[in-house]
């Protein structure tokens, strides 16, 4: 029992290794996290993991090795993922000019006319509150299905289930933290472990929930505290997704023209 423990534990700190680094995945999650709330937040990453979750399934049975076969499709997958995120951003862009009243003056608010009756500017401006409170929580839905499509066109992610993680299920090591985005080179056999137990898989997805629950959890308690940064972190995650999607746009013209 305690070498299952400690192989579930592995896995959900290889969860966690994976799902914190910045990304366009954790762009949207942030982003909806300060336009809409937690709830949001958490459901935008649900779809992230879900769609790792087919994936893992698709990649068990062998039916996603076409991608790894058909060098073209890979191309146009990784350049439609950019124009993808470059439409989501414009998104967040569009989002955050309405919900938080970024305007030509650069006030980022409401301008009051002290001239007017005070009454009927508190009830309009009342109304309006609550007119764009209905409207967001009219959309809460919307980052699980961004971050899910935008997953499934991701090849990289596609990448990793045909290779690293198709290798959890098998008898074998695996040096946990060296897969991390951007540091795992620096983290070189920090942790080994042993693969082919469902524990490491199970606690691998429950490294992934603690992130996508926790996260935006901390947005919104730091957002209580410091009022500028929700608008801060809307417009920060617009321009990750366009950056993010201007890199893959033109890696995915490069490998198509290499390929043709």
């Amino acid at each position: 029992m305690a070498a299952i423990g400690m192989t579930a534990l592995t896995g959900v700190v290889f969860g966690l290794a994976l799902a914190a680094p910045p990304g366009p995945m954790n762009a949207i999650i942030a982003e909806e996290s300060v336009v809409r709330g937690w709830t949001a937040g958490f459901l935008a990453g649900l779809g992230a993991m879900t769609a790792d979750i087919i994936f893992f399934i698709l990649a068990a049975f062998g039916v996603i090795t076409i991608v790894e076969r058909a060098p073209l499709l890979r191309a146009g997958m990784i350049a439609l993922g950019g124009v993808l995120m470059l439409y989501f951003a414009y998104g967040a862009a569009a989002e955050t000019h309405s919900v938080f009243g970024i305007d030509d003056t650069g006030t980022g608010g409401h301008m009051v006319d002290e001239s007017e009756n005070d009454d009927d500017d508190d009830s309009e401006a009342g109304n309006k509150s609550s007119d764009k409170h209905t409207e967001i929580n009219s959309h809460v839905g919307t980052g699980f299905r961004k971050a899910f499509i935008l997953a499934l066109t991701n090849p990289y992610q596609i990448l990793f289930w045909l290779t690293i993680g198709v290798g959890l299920l098998q008898s074998g090591t695996l040096d946990i933290l060296a897969q991390t985005p951007y540091i795992g080179s620096l983290l070189t056999g920090v942790i080994i472990v042993e693969t082919g137990s469902p524990a490491l898989i199970i606690g691998f997805f429950v490294g992934i929930t603690v992130w996508i629950t926790g996260f935006p959890a901390t947005l919104i308690q730091i957002g209580r505290r410091i009022n500028k940064l929700a608008p801060v972190v809307a417009v920060g995650s617009a321009v990750v997704l366009a950056g993010f999607g201007i890199v893959f746009i033109l890696r995915g013209v490069r490998k198509a023209l290499i390929i043709v």
